[in-house]
Protein backbone atom coordinates (compact mmCIF):
# COMPACT_ATOMS: atom_id res chain seq x y z
CA UNK A 1 0.00 0.00 0.00
CA UNK A 2 1.43 3.37 -1.05
CA UNK A 3 0.37 5.62 1.76
CA UNK A 4 2.29 8.44 3.43
CA UNK A 5 1.23 9.14 7.00
CA UNK A 6 2.58 12.02 9.05
CA UNK A 7 2.26 11.82 12.83
CA UNK A 8 2.65 15.02 14.81
CA UNK A 9 3.67 14.15 18.35
CA UNK A 10 6.17 11.35 19.00
CA UNK A 11 5.25 10.65 22.60
CA UNK A 12 3.96 7.30 23.79
CA UNK A 13 0.70 7.58 21.84
CA UNK A 14 2.26 8.89 18.63
CA UNK A 15 5.00 6.26 18.66
CA UNK A 16 2.53 3.45 19.36
CA UNK A 17 0.36 4.67 16.48
CA UNK A 18 3.40 4.61 14.18
CA UNK A 19 4.34 1.10 15.29
CA UNK A 20 0.75 -0.09 14.79
CA UNK A 21 0.66 1.26 11.23
CA UNK A 22 3.83 -0.67 10.40
CA UNK A 23 2.62 -3.82 12.15
CA UNK A 24 -0.68 -3.73 10.21
CA UNK A 25 0.94 -2.76 6.87
CA UNK A 26 -1.10 0.45 6.65
CA UNK A 27 1.61 2.87 5.50
CA UNK A 28 4.52 2.81 3.09
CA UNK A 29 6.05 5.94 4.64
CA UNK A 30 5.69 7.35 8.14
CA UNK A 31 6.99 10.78 9.19
CA UNK A 32 7.28 11.60 12.89
CA UNK A 33 7.34 15.26 13.90
CA UNK A 34 7.90 16.44 17.45
CA UNK A 35 9.16 19.57 19.15
CA UNK A 36 11.60 17.18 20.90
CA UNK A 37 13.51 16.29 17.75
CA UNK A 38 15.77 13.70 19.40
CA UNK A 39 12.72 11.84 20.72
CA UNK A 40 11.25 11.71 17.22
CA UNK A 41 14.61 10.56 15.83
CA UNK A 42 14.87 7.75 18.35
CA UNK A 43 11.31 6.51 17.91
CA UNK A 44 11.61 6.59 14.11
CA UNK A 45 14.87 4.66 14.16
CA UNK A 46 13.55 2.05 16.60
CA UNK A 47 10.35 1.43 14.60
CA UNK A 48 12.19 1.42 11.26
CA UNK A 49 14.53 -1.29 12.51
CA UNK A 50 11.48 -3.48 13.21
CA UNK A 51 10.28 -3.36 9.59
CA UNK A 52 12.13 -6.51 8.40
CA UNK A 53 9.80 -8.53 10.63
CA UNK A 54 6.65 -6.44 10.16
CA UNK A 55 5.95 -4.70 6.84
CA UNK A 56 8.14 -2.74 4.41
CA UNK A 57 7.95 0.96 5.19
CA UNK A 58 10.18 3.99 5.46
CA UNK A 59 9.98 5.47 8.98
CA UNK A 60 11.75 8.74 9.62
CA UNK A 61 11.60 11.94 11.60
CA UNK A 62 11.43 15.42 10.17
CA UNK A 63 9.75 18.80 10.10
CA UNK A 64 6.52 20.27 8.77
CA UNK A 65 7.94 20.86 5.30
CA UNK A 66 8.70 17.12 5.06
CA UNK A 67 4.95 16.41 5.27
CA UNK A 68 4.48 17.41 1.63
CA UNK A 69 2.56 14.65 -0.15
CA UNK A 70 1.04 13.19 3.01
CA UNK A 71 -2.15 11.22 2.47
CA UNK A 72 -3.08 11.27 6.15
CA UNK A 73 -1.90 13.40 9.08
CA UNK A 74 -2.47 12.23 12.64
CA UNK A 75 -2.16 14.81 15.43
CA UNK A 76 -1.41 13.47 18.89
CA UNK A 77 0.29 16.61 20.26
CA UNK A 78 -1.14 17.90 23.49
CA UNK A 79 -0.54 18.05 27.19
CA UNK A 80 -2.10 15.35 29.38
CA UNK A 81 -4.37 16.45 32.20
CA UNK A 82 -2.49 16.92 35.47
CA UNK A 83 -3.69 16.81 39.06
CA UNK A 84 -5.55 19.99 39.96
CA UNK A 85 -6.03 20.99 36.32
CA UNK A 86 -9.62 21.71 35.33
CA UNK A 87 -11.12 20.48 32.09
CA UNK A 88 -11.18 24.05 30.84
CA UNK A 89 -7.52 24.59 31.73
CA UNK A 90 -6.56 21.52 29.72
CA UNK A 91 -8.72 22.65 26.82
CA UNK A 92 -7.08 26.09 26.76
CA UNK A 93 -3.53 24.71 26.76
CA UNK A 94 -4.20 22.17 24.03
CA UNK A 95 -6.30 24.53 21.92
CA UNK A 96 -3.32 26.90 21.89
CA UNK A 97 -1.11 24.03 20.71
CA UNK A 98 -3.56 23.06 17.96
CA UNK A 99 -3.90 26.66 16.81
CA UNK A 100 -0.12 26.86 16.40
CA UNK A 101 0.10 23.53 14.56
CA UNK A 102 -2.87 23.92 12.20
CA UNK A 103 -1.59 26.61 9.78
CA UNK A 104 1.90 25.09 9.67
CA UNK A 105 0.83 21.59 8.70
CA UNK A 106 -2.04 22.72 6.44
CA UNK A 107 0.48 24.74 4.43
CA UNK A 108 2.47 21.64 3.51
CA UNK A 109 -0.26 18.99 3.46
CA UNK A 110 -3.37 20.80 2.18
CA UNK A 111 -4.82 17.70 0.48
CA UNK A 112 -4.36 15.27 3.37
CA UNK A 113 -7.05 13.78 5.57
CA UNK A 114 -6.57 14.68 9.23
CA UNK A 115 -7.17 12.63 12.38
CA UNK A 116 -7.14 14.43 15.75
CA UNK A 117 -6.36 12.29 18.79
CA UNK A 118 -5.24 14.68 21.57
CA UNK A 119 -7.79 15.65 24.23
CA UNK A 120 -10.29 17.18 24.61
CA UNK A 121 -10.55 15.68 21.13
CA UNK A 122 -13.96 17.10 20.15
CA UNK A 123 -12.96 20.66 21.05
CA UNK A 124 -9.57 20.29 19.34
CA UNK A 125 -11.16 18.88 16.18
CA UNK A 126 -13.47 21.89 16.02
CA UNK A 127 -10.61 24.33 16.62
CA UNK A 128 -8.39 22.62 14.04
CA UNK A 129 -11.07 22.96 11.37
CA UNK A 130 -11.43 26.66 12.16
CA UNK A 131 -7.68 27.37 12.41
CA UNK A 132 -6.61 25.35 9.36
CA UNK A 133 -9.29 26.47 6.93
CA UNK A 134 -9.46 22.91 5.58
CA UNK A 135 -12.76 21.35 4.47
CA UNK A 136 -14.49 19.71 7.43
CA UNK A 137 -14.96 16.57 5.34
CA UNK A 138 -11.22 15.95 5.59
CA UNK A 139 -10.90 16.47 9.35
CA UNK A 140 -12.14 13.99 11.94
CA UNK A 141 -11.50 13.43 15.61
CA UNK A 142 -11.00 9.95 17.02
CA UNK A 143 -13.96 10.87 19.22
CA UNK A 144 -15.71 7.85 20.72
CA UNK A 145 -14.11 5.21 18.49
CA UNK A 146 -12.07 4.11 21.51
CA UNK A 147 -15.10 4.29 23.83
CA UNK A 148 -16.91 2.13 21.28
CA UNK A 149 -14.10 -0.44 21.36
CA UNK A 150 -14.29 -0.51 25.15
CA UNK A 151 -18.05 -0.96 24.96
CA UNK A 152 -17.77 -3.85 22.52
CA UNK A 153 -15.08 -5.63 24.51
CA UNK A 154 -17.15 -5.34 27.70
CA UNK A 155 -20.27 -6.69 26.00
CA UNK A 156 -18.28 -9.52 24.43
CA UNK A 157 -16.94 -10.35 27.89
CA UNK A 158 -20.46 -10.25 29.34
CA UNK A 159 -21.92 -12.61 26.78
CA UNK A 160 -18.78 -14.68 26.10
CA UNK A 161 -18.85 -14.02 22.35
CA UNK A 162 -16.41 -12.93 19.65
CA UNK A 163 -15.90 -9.16 19.88
CA UNK A 164 -16.61 -8.83 16.15
CA UNK A 165 -20.18 -10.04 16.67
CA UNK A 166 -21.03 -7.11 18.92
CA UNK A 167 -22.46 -4.08 17.12
CA UNK A 168 -22.82 -1.23 19.59
CA UNK A 169 -21.56 2.36 19.63
CA UNK A 170 -20.92 5.28 21.95
CA UNK A 171 -22.26 8.65 20.76
CA UNK A 172 -21.57 12.26 21.75
CA UNK A 173 -18.58 13.70 23.54
CA UNK A 174 -15.45 11.70 24.23
CA UNK A 175 -16.01 12.42 27.90
CA UNK A 176 -18.54 12.58 30.69
CA UNK A 177 -21.58 13.37 28.54
CA UNK A 178 -21.13 10.43 26.17
CA UNK A 179 -23.87 7.83 26.03
CA UNK A 180 -24.76 4.47 24.48
CA UNK A 181 -27.76 4.41 22.13
CA UNK A 182 -28.94 1.04 23.38
CA UNK A 183 -31.84 1.03 20.92
CA UNK A 184 -29.29 0.18 18.18
CA UNK A 185 -27.01 -2.23 20.11
CA UNK A 186 -27.01 -5.86 19.00
CA UNK A 187 -25.15 -9.14 19.38
CA UNK A 188 -25.23 -11.05 16.07
CA UNK A 189 -28.33 -9.04 15.18
CA UNK A 190 -30.14 -9.78 18.45
CA UNK A 191 -30.87 -6.69 20.61
CA UNK A 192 -28.38 -6.58 23.48
CA UNK A 193 -31.10 -6.44 26.13
CA UNK A 194 -32.69 -9.63 24.74
CA UNK A 195 -29.56 -11.65 23.99
CA UNK A 196 -29.12 -13.55 27.27
CA UNK A 197 -32.79 -14.52 27.41
CA UNK A 198 -32.71 -15.67 23.78
CA UNK A 199 -30.12 -18.39 24.41
CA UNK A 200 -31.46 -21.93 24.52
CA UNK A 201 -28.62 -22.86 26.87
CA UNK A 202 -27.52 -19.93 29.05
CA UNK A 203 -24.37 -21.54 30.42
CA UNK A 204 -22.28 -18.89 32.18
CA UNK A 205 -23.81 -15.93 30.32
CA UNK A 206 -24.88 -13.29 32.84
CA UNK A 207 -27.94 -11.09 32.80
CA UNK A 208 -27.24 -7.80 31.08
CA UNK A 209 -26.43 -4.90 33.43
CA UNK A 210 -26.57 -1.61 31.54
CA UNK A 211 -25.20 0.53 34.39
CA UNK A 212 -22.21 -1.78 34.87
CA UNK A 213 -21.32 -1.62 31.18
CA UNK A 214 -21.61 2.18 31.00
CA UNK A 215 -19.50 2.57 34.14
CA UNK A 216 -16.84 0.29 32.67
CA UNK A 217 -16.68 2.32 29.46
CA UNK A 218 -16.48 5.69 31.24
CA UNK A 219 -13.99 4.62 33.91
CA UNK A 220 -11.64 2.53 31.75
CA UNK A 221 -9.41 5.38 30.62
CA UNK A 222 -8.93 6.70 34.13
CA UNK A 223 -8.24 3.22 35.48
CA UNK A 224 -5.62 2.51 32.83
CA UNK A 225 -3.91 5.85 33.46
CA UNK A 226 -3.95 5.18 37.20
CA UNK A 227 -2.38 1.77 36.67
CA UNK A 228 0.21 2.49 33.96
CA UNK A 229 0.25 6.25 33.39
CA UNK A 230 -1.04 6.41 29.81
CA UNK A 231 -3.51 4.79 27.43
CA UNK A 232 -1.83 3.94 24.14
CA UNK A 233 -2.69 0.52 22.68
CA UNK A 234 -6.44 1.01 22.36
CA UNK A 235 -6.15 4.43 20.76
CA UNK A 236 -3.34 3.26 18.48
CA UNK A 237 -5.48 0.37 17.23
CA UNK A 238 -8.36 2.82 16.75
CA UNK A 239 -6.13 5.17 14.77
CA UNK A 240 -4.99 2.24 12.65
CA UNK A 241 -8.62 1.40 11.87
CA UNK A 242 -9.24 5.00 10.81
CA UNK A 243 -6.16 5.03 8.58
CA UNK A 244 -7.41 1.84 6.92
CA UNK A 245 -10.85 3.38 6.34
CA UNK A 246 -9.41 6.66 5.04
CA UNK A 247 -7.14 4.76 2.62
CA UNK A 248 -9.86 2.65 1.01
CA UNK A 249 -12.10 3.25 -1.98
CA UNK A 250 -14.71 1.15 -0.20
CA UNK A 251 -17.00 2.99 2.23
CA UNK A 252 -16.66 2.14 5.93
CA UNK A 253 -18.81 3.26 8.84
CA UNK A 254 -17.14 4.49 12.03
CA UNK A 255 -18.31 6.41 15.07
CA UNK A 256 -16.02 9.45 15.02
CA UNK A 257 -16.08 13.14 15.87
CA UNK A 258 -17.25 15.25 12.92
CA UNK A 259 -18.43 18.82 12.45
CA UNK A 260 -22.21 18.69 12.91
CA UNK A 261 -24.12 20.50 10.17
CA UNK A 262 -27.70 19.98 11.22
CA UNK A 263 -27.73 16.28 12.02
CA UNK A 264 -30.24 15.65 14.82
CA UNK A 265 -30.76 19.43 14.85
CA UNK A 266 -27.17 20.09 16.00
CA UNK A 267 -24.79 22.54 14.32
CA UNK A 268 -21.34 24.12 14.75
CA UNK A 269 -19.78 21.63 17.15
CA UNK A 270 -17.79 18.42 16.72
CA UNK A 271 -18.98 15.23 18.40
CA UNK A 272 -19.33 11.56 17.55
CA UNK A 273 -22.07 10.06 15.47
CA UNK A 274 -21.85 7.43 12.72
CA UNK A 275 -20.00 8.60 9.62
CA UNK A 276 -19.20 7.01 6.26
CA UNK A 277 -15.47 7.23 5.54
CA UNK A 278 -13.39 6.52 2.45
CA UNK A 279 -10.23 7.79 0.76
CA UNK A 280 -11.85 11.20 0.23
CA UNK A 281 -12.58 11.66 3.94
CA UNK A 282 -16.09 11.91 5.35
CA UNK A 283 -18.45 10.96 2.53
CA UNK A 284 -21.55 11.54 4.62
CA UNK A 285 -22.91 11.13 8.12
CA UNK A 286 -25.68 8.78 9.19
CA UNK A 287 -28.66 9.99 11.18
CA UNK A 288 -29.34 6.60 12.71
CA UNK A 289 -32.90 6.09 14.05
CA UNK A 290 -32.21 6.62 17.73
CA UNK A 291 -34.97 7.26 20.28
CA UNK A 292 -36.17 10.68 21.38
CA UNK A 293 -34.50 10.14 24.76
CA UNK A 294 -31.22 9.36 23.01
CA UNK A 295 -31.55 12.45 20.81
CA UNK A 296 -31.96 14.51 23.97
CA UNK A 297 -28.76 13.01 25.39
CA UNK A 298 -26.92 13.89 22.18
CA UNK A 299 -28.20 17.48 22.40
CA UNK A 300 -26.97 17.72 26.01
CA UNK A 301 -23.56 16.40 24.96
CA UNK A 302 -23.38 18.99 22.19
CA UNK A 303 -24.23 21.78 24.62
CA UNK A 304 -21.56 20.61 27.09
CA UNK A 305 -18.97 20.87 24.33
CA UNK A 306 -20.24 24.26 23.15
CA UNK A 307 -19.91 25.53 26.71
CA UNK A 308 -16.20 24.61 26.68
CA UNK A 309 -15.64 26.11 23.23
CA UNK A 310 -17.32 29.36 24.31
CA UNK A 311 -15.01 29.65 27.31
CA UNK A 312 -11.77 29.01 25.44
CA UNK A 313 -9.93 32.25 24.76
Amino acid sequence: MKNKVTIIGAGTVGATVAYTLVAKNLASEILLIDIKEEKADGEAMDIYQATPYLSPAVVRSGHYEDAVGSDIVIITSGMPRKDGMSRLDLAQVNVNIIRSIAPQIAKYAPEAKYILIANPVDVLTYEFIKASGLPSSRVIGSGTILDTARLRTRLAQYFNVNQNQVDANVFGEHGDSSFVPWSMATVAGVPVKDYAQSLTERGDVKDFDEDDVVTYVRKSGGQIIKNKGVTNYGIAASAGELVKCLSSEIDSICTVSVLMQGEYGIKDVCLSIMAVLNSNGVKTTIQAPITEEEKAKLALSAQALKNVIDQVK
